[in-house]
């Protein structure tokens, strides 16, 4: 399997990146680490040239732009959990039966829905932050040289997009770019949705390798 860590750190890095800005408003921190970097800065154009970058301080951009767009696109007018657009009413399931703590529980990965702020597990935020912590622990079974373990965590990854995030997560995030009104939230929609995609080829790409 032709695979180096340099690709699993740049998915790992990006899934982080996109989960936190699904997850909550953004900070002063996480606005200066996609500025103190080209690379992540490049990935968000129409933010990079955004005029009121140059007029007003992050802290501003936040109160009174940033802030307001991630309320309007995640609590106000969007939905985004799977469940939402999934079940035929349209509810949200915030309790145990929601199937995806079966995928979580197997796994171990916690979801504290309260320090997440999020009503529930198959939050757009939440399951992307599943897969940086798949991607996270394929980097430790490749530096321990583990192929078994690396060719699972693929298939795992694999399968919890086409099951999941592919099967709804776009829907959302046209939505979103469509209703964003920072350029932030307009190429955090078109990336995550870009990088979902083609990740998923890459995937595959992977397992069909002998």
């Amino acid at each position: 399997m032709n695979i180096i860590l340099e690709e699993i750190e740049n998915r790992t890095a990006l899934y982080a990146l996109v989960s936190r800005l699904m997850m909550t408003e953004v900070d002063a921190e996480f606005i200066n680490s996609i500025e103190s970097n080209p690379e992540i800065l490049n990935l968000f154009p129409n933010y990079k040239d955004w005029g009121k970058r140059k007029e007003f301080s992050n802290n501003i951009l936040k109160e009174r732009y940033l802030d307001v767009d991630f309320t309007n696109l995640s609590l106000l007018h969007l939905i985004p959990y799977e469940s939402f657009y999934t079940r035929d009413d349209q509810m949200i399931e915030s309790g145990g039966d929601n199937p995806i703590y079966d995928i979580y529980n197997i796994l171990d990965f916690k979801v504290d829905l309260e320090e997440a702020r999020v009503v529930s597990p198959d939050h757009i935020g939440v399951e992307l932050e599943f897969m940086y912590v798949l991607c996270d622990a394929m980097k430790k079974a490749f530096k321990a040289n583990d192929e078994e373990a690396i060719k699972e965590f693929l298939l795992i990854q694999k399968g919890f997009l086409k099951d999941h995030l592919l099967n709804w997560a776009p829907m959302y995030l046209i939505n979103m770019k469509r209703e964003s009104r920072t350029p932030l939230y307009h190429d955090g929609a078109e990336l995550t949705l870009e990088f979902m995609l083609s990740d998923y080829e890459y995937i595959n790409e992977l397992l069909e390798e002998k």
